[in-house]
């Protein structure tokens, strides 16, 4: 199968897992362990490659791929015996625009290099997509890259994080226009705090538990975190919505995040639910997760950029429906995660059309 050529908005620890990762499964072709689908359309993990990449840490711009992803401040996990050779892809100079704020930029300095023009760079690289990996709440920087994308190289968005996008209806319209198709928004890990705190939801709502109250406390060492310390109310809103927007009634719902240096790239997620059950008697539920967060998010998107392949192939354009309720926190539709993963599944087999 020919390469699903891909563009990569921000090299950071979630760029440097799905890089490493890819290049595990090519090493190591007979484990697949951790893959959703081995084989998705005809396409392996393997047949993605980085054509194109853009940042604006002083580490990371000028340099080759294969090194930017480990320019600090990365420390995603390390896939043993894993090592990635030069890609002839050098990281371009992004425009900075609110990507960069003080509390990230003592993590990651700007470089003093002139930025490229984003839509230029990706006609050129022959990118069939943009894979969105830029920090939470960069509103301007979201909307640069996806207009770069969808409006000027003309090809397809997936959106990892929570800037609503391809729910905006103005987008979705010139993606049709265009002949382009779009996944997101915000990235529902593989198996994150998203999942579990839909899961465990909809389980007490089949079994007639009366679900009153819950949080979600997540606390983790990377710059995701010190950022959403900082501005997370896009964040809070994905993961709020993701879960109470599964309910048939009214849930109250709390969101927290907490950055602990020492934990690096390693994750928790802490549950509590507050409910009733029979009589409404008292019931009360407590879970912990604990995950590499960037490999939790790599296995996700190395699918997402197969479906988009594969909607590229048939001519299929604009919100590709099933992947977006299956794999991002804030979709244009909810749907329950027990139906749309037989609708992704339909759309590989292609009868769904999206």
């Amino acid at each position: 199968m020919p390469d699903i050529k891909v563009a990569i908005a921000g090299t950071g620890n979630c760029a440097q897992a799905l890089i490493e990762g890819i290049e595990f499964y090519r090493q190591n072709p007979e484990d697949t362990r951790g893959l959703m689908n081995p084989d998705l359309g005809g396409y392996k993990v393997t047949d993605i490659v980085p054509v194109a990449a853009f940042d604006i840490n002083a580490n990371k711009v000028g340099k080759d791929l294969n090194e930017a992803i480990y320019g600090e401040p990365n420390n995603a996990y390390r896939y043993p015996g894993v090592e990635i050779k030069p890609t002839g892809v050098t990281v371009q100079m992004a425009p900075v625009l609110d990507g960069n704020p003080p509390h990230l930029a003592e993590f990651a300095p700007t470089a003093d290099v002139d930025p490229c023009d984003v839509g230029e760079v990706l006609k050129e690289s022959g990118a069939e997509m943009l894979l969105n990996f830029i920090p939470t709440e960069s509103h301007d920087a979201a909307h640069m890259f996806a207009d770069a994308a969808i409006k000027e190289a003309k090809i397809g968005f997936i959106n990892g994080m929570p800037t609503l996008i391809v729910c905006n209806p103005e987008y979705q319209k010139i993606a049709k226009e265009n002949g382009v198709a779009l996944i997101g928004d915000d990235v529902k890990s593989q198996l994150g705090g998203t999942a579990i705190h839909r899961a465990l939801a909809t389980l007490m709502n089949y079994r007639g538990i009366h679900l009153a109250e819950t949080y979600q406390i997540n606390y983790a060492g990377n710059t995701d975190f010190a950022n959403l310390m900082s501005r997370g109310l896009s964040k809070h809103k994905t993961k709020q919505e993701a879960v109470t927007s599964l309910m048939p009634y009214p849930v109250q719902m709390s969101t927290g995040f907490t950055h602990v240096p020492l934990m690096r790239d390693r994750k928790t997620s802490y549950f509590y639910f507050n409910a009733g059950n029979f009589g409404n008697a008292p019931l009360h539920f407590e879970a912990k997760l604990e995950v590499e967060d960037s490999a939790n998010f790599a296995g996700v998107m190395v699918d997402m950029a197969r479906l988009m392949r594969v909607a590229n192939d048939r001519g299929v354009t604009g919100v590709l429906d099933s992947a977006c309720a299956f794999l991002t926190k804030h979709p244009p539709v909810q749907i329950p995660d027990a139906v749309c993963v037989e609708y992704v599944q339909e759309f590989i087999e292609g009868t769904r059309e999206r």
